[in-house]
């Protein structure tokens, strides 16, 4: 059972468990449309029946297994065009989380964060409520492969199939939602450019040169993200592309 975080300010303090929900995301954005959750409530879920990812994607989650759950942020200090700063944010900690257990762990642009050899461990998944003010709420839905074996799934693993043996997942929820808490603070302060600096230091492939396709195949190296969020790409031609997501696919 989780918990009520006791080492955190604001995060993690409400705490909706349920046993079974369709997507942690969803049961969000509804109980806050019901007035029932607050800025750093958390709904987690040990059997997610229909998990979303990036663009209507499925997030597939074996239960009892896995950490799947949404928590709630109001960065009214972000203008809806740095919405990308939040995930920076996000997926740095859930990269530093993991890096405490095991190395080669890297964040996959935009969302994903995976091992560099045996592939993904887990996505991130921001929905936002904009109102004329800014960004108003923001639900942060994350699944984390934890103790399911991942061998029916292409390049993807888990904590088990790194290490071998079974993890508290209450632990890790834990000390990630510390880490999280710990990098909004810091956005919160203005220090985007640390973050951002951080985030390119764990980017899977950032700086090396691997193959791509946007239009047809390429080689390039990826150099920078924009202040949009858009993947910026020098191609061996020397020219700089800007990509928003599922406009360049990973070779």
């Amino acid at each position: 059972m989780y918990k009520i975080l006791a080492n955190t300010v604001f995060l993690g303090k409400d705490i909706h468990f349920l046993t079974e929900c369709h997507s942690t995301n969803d049961m969000a954005m509804e109980k806050i449309k019901n007035g029932e959750l607050t800025e750093g409530s958390i709904v987690i879920t040990e059997v997610q029946t229909r998990g979303k990812g990036q663009r209507g994607n499925i997030w597939w989650s074996v239960p009892y297994k896995n950490l799947t759950f949404s928590l709630v942020l109001k960065p009214y200090f972000l203008k809806p065009s740095e919405q990308f700063e939040l995930s920076i944010a996000i997926a740095l900690a859930v990269v530093e989380t993991l890096s405490d257990y095991f190395s080669g762990v890297r964040v996959k642009w935009p969302n994903d964060v995976l091992h560099e050899v045996y592939g993904k461990l887990g996505g991130i998944l921001i929905e936002n409520i904009i109102n004329q003010k800014g960004i108003e709420y923001s639900i942060i839905g994350i699944g984390l492969n934890i103790n399911q074996k991942m061998s029916d799934l292409p390049f993807s693993t888990s904590f088990m199939d790194l290490t071998g043996k079974e993890w508290d997942k209450a632990e890790i929820f834990e000390i990630l939602v510390q880490k999280i808490e710990k990098n909004y603070l810091l956005l919160k302060k203005g220090q985007k450019n640390v973050l951002r600096a951080l985030y390119l230091s764990q980017l899977y492939r950032f700086g090396k040169e691997a193959d791509y396709f946007d239009e047809r195949p390429f080689k390039g190296k990826i150099v920078g993200i924009g202040s949009d969020g858009r993947l910026i790409i020098e191609k061996t031609d020397g020219s700089l592309n800007h990509y928003a997501f599922k406009e360049v696919r990973y070779l």
